[in-house]
């Protein structure tokens, strides 16, 4: 097969026939062998009896539903995992992606031997105030970040090689993030393509503020596990060791000045306290890399041993 599309929605049902029918013409004109995934993410509306209807009409059609809302990384990691094309594609379901992109993308990652082809939006026709300017803040400081060339983390219109879709988990909100996922994971063939961004046709933006709050916690989260993520200590233990050091410093001064210069009020100073309560949280800091380094060459040896299992069961 050589394209899967994975369509994440959420009470969209005005506009799913449409972009269907516009996938279809796409395809058969390009005489592609596909399908279409469709992940209902828990929608209130009708969304779900159009999704029906559609694939008793068309056998390229998978559909998954689920109970509730769990947002759009649960439903791309469940679309990923029933991919079973060369090119796994992603878009929205709201047409302001166009599937005529479908082709360019798919030709970069055969014709290339990318990795990942992302999106990027370079004209947009959102709101300046509320998307196109916290967009290009939040793409600003991802690249300085992570030293990323992509332009538009946030466009929902990307192709991945099957092979990395396999091997990375979405969770979260870490959809914005799949090309940093997918380069920690070993991925480093990535490039972009400006693809045709739409004004919305029907209803309104299921994204509210909280995305913004959300979008950069996770920005955090994402440059902590990249980067220690499998060297936990590296982190917390320099941490630790710095700020025990820090007290550890600041008692011997105190107790230089108790035996050697007659201070005998040591204890009343604040900074006893101070350098006590870094030793403290020194030692504490130090004690969860620890932990944390135990649990990360645990996971990692149960995972070697799942991977050897495998490979003598072949």
């Amino acid at each position: 097969m050589d394209i899967s599309v994975v369509i994440p929605f959420y009470n969209e049902e005005e506009s799913l026939m449409e972009l269907n029918d516009w996938i279809f013409r796409v395809m058969q004109s390009n005489h592609f062998s596909f399908e279409l995934i469709y992940v209902d993410d828990g929608s209130g509306d009708g969304s779900w009896a159009v999704v029906e209807q559609l694939a008793s009409q068309h056998p390229e059609i998978k559909a998954i539903r689920f109970r509730r809302n769990y947002g759009k990384s649960a439903a791309l990691n469940e679309g990923f995992k029933a991919a079973m094309g060369e090119v796994v594609i992603t878009m929205d379901s709201d047409l302001q992606d166009s599937p005529e992109e479908i082709p360019g993308l798919f030709n970069m990652i055969t014709e290339q031997n990318l990795d990942i082809v992302s999106g990027w939006k370079k004209k947009r026709y959102d709101s300046t105030l509320t998307k196109n300017v916290p967009s290009k803040i939040f793409n600003w400081t991802s690249r300085k970040l992570f030293r990323s060339k992509l332009h538009d983390m946030n466009c929902g219109l990307k192709a991945y090689k099957l092979d990395v879709v396999k091997n990375i988990q979405v969770y979260g909100e870490m959809h914005r993030y799949i090309p940093i996922i997918a380069r920690a994971a070993g991925f480093s063939k990535i490039d972009e393509k400006v693809v045709v961004h739409q004004k919305r046709k029907y209803g309104v933006t299921k994204f509210g503020l909280d995305r913004f709050i959300k979008g950069y916690l996770d920005l955090l989260t994402i440059n902590f596990v990249t980067r220690f993520g499998q060297r936990p200590m590296h982190f917390f233990g320099a941490l630790g060791s710095l700020v025990f050091f820090t007290g550890f410093v600041i008692a011997s001064y105190l107790a230089y000045g108790k035996f050697f210069m007659a201070e005998y009020r040591m204890t009343e100073r604040p900074l006893f306290y101070f350098g006590l309560l870094a030793m403290i949280i020194g030692a504490q800091l130090f004690m969860t890399g620890f932990l944390a380094e135990l649990i990360s060459r645990g996971s990692r040896e149960r995972t070697n041993y799942q991977i050897r299992k495998k490979i003598n069961l072949k």
